[in-house]
């Protein structure tokens, strides 16, 4: 018997200074069985702060290669941003610049290998893919309050993250960083 997805159903109150933003948010998410909490949780926080007309998680979930796993279109289907999670390959990030006008990747592990690899294999415009980085320990955090239903706050302001859940508010830093730096 197939392992089927877990939906989570999150009302998110957003506030993102950085970028004039302010938004209620109902958001169903299916997290994908092989999918980390830490993983859907970054997914999410990368779907709020990149929030924009036209923004939608992939059909496909975070198991199609050839899609991206956030994207951006406009009303005609042009692929306007390709918002990725994680570590991805080299070869997706060469793929994505090529396909969108802008790329960005949200993660909260090291860059060391992905900056490694970028060396080693042409990334086309690889100087512009806007890389945010996100604290584990801060996901530790959130990761320990989540429910599948539930109501929280996130704000941004001037690089730090705010989320207000359960009456408690964790705090972690959120850091554009770029592949090209060692």
């Amino acid at each position: 018997m197939a392992l089927t997805a877990t939906l989570y159903h999150l009302q998110i109150s957003l506030s993102d200074v950085d970028r004039n933003v302010y938004e209620e948010l109902d958001l169903r998410i299916a997290r994908h069985p092989s999918e980390s909490l830490r993983f859907m949780l970054t997914r999410t926080i990368a779907y709020c702060l990149s929030l924009a007309d036209g923004i939608a998680f992939s059909k496909d979930g975070i198991a199609s290669t050839d899609d991206p796993t956030i994207a951006v279109r406009d009303p005609t289907g042009v692929l306007l941003e390709w918002i990725d999670v994680g570590s991805p390959a080299t070869e997706r990030l060469h793929k994505a610049t090529k396909a969108a006008r802008q790329v960005s990747l949200f993660t909260s592990t090291p860059l060391t290998q992905l900056r490694r690899d970028a060396a080693n294999r042409a990334i086309h415009k690889a100087e512009t893919i806007a890389v945010w980085r996100l604290e584990p320990a801060f996901l530790d955090a959130l990761e320990a309050k989540i429910d599948r239903k539930g109501k929280l706050e996130l704000t941004r302001n001037d690089g730090q993250l705010y989320v207000t859940i359960g009456g408690e508010t964790l705090t972690g830093a959120i850091v554009r960083e770029s592949l090209l730096d060692a």
